[in-house]
C-alpha cells in the first residue's frame, strides 16, 4: 500500500506497476526518481526528495534503481541519472534530468498548484 509522505522504492516490476497504477487510479501527480546506487548526484538529491514527500503528501514519489529494474529504465528511455519523470493519469507531463533541486522543486510546486486549481 502506498504511503503518503514517503518516497516509495520499487524493487520489482510488479511493485513498480502496482504503485504506478495506484497513482493513476487516485489521480495523483507521480514523481519518479530514476536513480542508481553509484550515482553521486542521485545520493545528493535523495534527502531533498524525502523532505518534499513529507511536504507534498498529495504527490506520490517513487524511486527506481536503473540497475535493479533495467527493463523499467529501458521502457522509459532513461539515459542519465538522476532523471525525474512527472506523471499525471499515466502520461508524462514533465521531466527534469540531473540533480537540479531548484528546478525540481519549482516543477513540483507548479504541478501541485495546477492540480489544486482543478
Amino acid at each position: 500500500m502506498a504511503e503518503e509522505g514517503v518516497v516509495i522504492s520499487c524493487h520489482s516490476v510488479d511493485a513498480w506497476t502496482a504503485h504506478l497504477q495506484r497513482g493513476i487510479d487516485n489521480k495523483k501527480l507521480i514523481v519518479v526518481d530514476f536513480t542508481a546506487s553509484w550515482c553521486g548526484p542521485c545520493r545528493m538529491i535523495s534527502p531533498m526528495l524525502t523532505e518534499w514527500a513529507r511536504r507534498f503528501p498529495q504527490v506520490t514519489f517513487l524511486k527506481v534503481d536503473v540497475d535493479e529494474l533495467a527493463s523499467v529504465a529501458s521502457d522509459w528511455a532513461i539515459e542519465a541519472m538522476p532523471t525525474f519523470m512527472f506523471l499525471k493519469e499515466g502520461n508524462i507531463v514533465d521531466k527534469v534530468v540531473g540533480a537540479r533541486k531548484e528546478e525540481l522543486l519549482q516543477k513540483i510546486m507548479m504541478h501541485v498548484a495546477k492540480i489544486s486549481a482543478q
